[in-house]
């Protein structure tokens, strides 16, 4: 479908001066003072038998998704910003709990490095990986061991039915419990939504037992916080909230900070990144 040129793009990047990637600045962008450059777009090709699709990194995801579904698939991606963005960022949305977390998506990497190089990770197809899974390390590493350039994704069919349904509850697993390979469920204290998908007979069949009625979709969420919490403390929460029921998300109105960071895990992060970016001219400042 179309051409990217890695090789232009790692010159932008350079080896000299400390540089940042951004795409659509939906998830922050880069830090402030730094020069910018993005990632190639476009796709390049789907393989819908295969089930992967082949794209440059400032791709929109919405783009994406909207190309798969002419082939009846889709990608579990955030909506919204970029591909890179959302690889970069590592964080799902709420249909982790049935699609999986956003590192499973990512198969294969064409990244540049601190050095300008360009470097390749992992592979097309998860049987012909061998060795580190770099891939992973990637994601949700916000660009701070290189800045991706096209990657391979793990592609997923379009269901023949997805709803979302909702009922009253003060405890989320009255109804997560009766449901079977829910794609989401949420819970604000009061009420409880879940996303069911599959045969639309099935889907009615669950709701019924689950005493679910359709409703127009998620409630929206709280912007103050993301904290991640163990999944059987989300009843635990107080103020305004939703929460991630079985996933152990919880979106907050109030500001949060984490945990301090032990000292171990403090001192592994560190020497990654002076492994990959000795000089930290990759998004400086970025605390991952």
């Amino acid at each position: 479908m179309g051409v990217i040129d890695l090789d232009a793009f790692a010159h932008e990047v350079g080896v000299d001066d400390p540089v940042a990637v951004a795409g659509l600045c939906t998830r922050g962008g880069g830090p402030a003072g730094v020069r910018t450059v993005a990632a190639p777009s476009g796709i390049l090709w789907v393989q819908p038998d295969e089930m992967i699709v082949c794209c440059g990194a400032g791709t929109p995801v919405d783009e994406l998704v909207d190309a798969l579904a002419e082939h009846g698939q889709t990608v579990a991606l955030p909506a919204g910003g970029t591909v890179g963005g959302a690889l970069s960022v590592g964080h799902s949305d709420h249909r982790r709990l049935g699609y999986g977390p956003v590192r499973d998506v990512l198969l294969q990497a064409r990244y540049v490095s601190a050095t300008g190089d360009v470097v390749k990770a992992g592979g097309p197809t998860v049987k012909n990986v061998s060795g580190f899974d770099l891939c992973r390390l990637l994601v949700g590493a916000r660009g701070t061991l290189g800045f991706l350039g096209e990657v391979i994704l793990r592609t997923r069919p379009l269901p023949p039915s997805s709803q979302w349904m909702s009922a009253p509850a003060t405890d989320p697993d009255t109804v997560f419990t009766r449901l079977h390979r829910p794609v989401s469920v949420l819970w604000n204290g009061t009420t409880v939504w879940a996303l069911l998908e599959g045969h639309p007979f099935d889907v009615a069949e669950q709701a019924d037992a689950a005493g679910l009625a359709a409703c127009a979709g998620p409630p929206p969420l709280p912007q103050g916080s993301r904290r991640s919490v163990p999944p059987a403390a989300v009843v635990d929460q107080r103020g305004e909230f939703v929460t991630e029921v079985g996933v152990g998300i919880v979106h907050h109105a109030e500001p949060w900070s984490a945990p301090p960071r032990s000292a171990r895990v403090l001192e592994l992060t560190r020497a990654v990144k002076a492994e990959f970016d000795p000089t930290g001219r990759l998004n400086p400042g970025i605390d991952v």
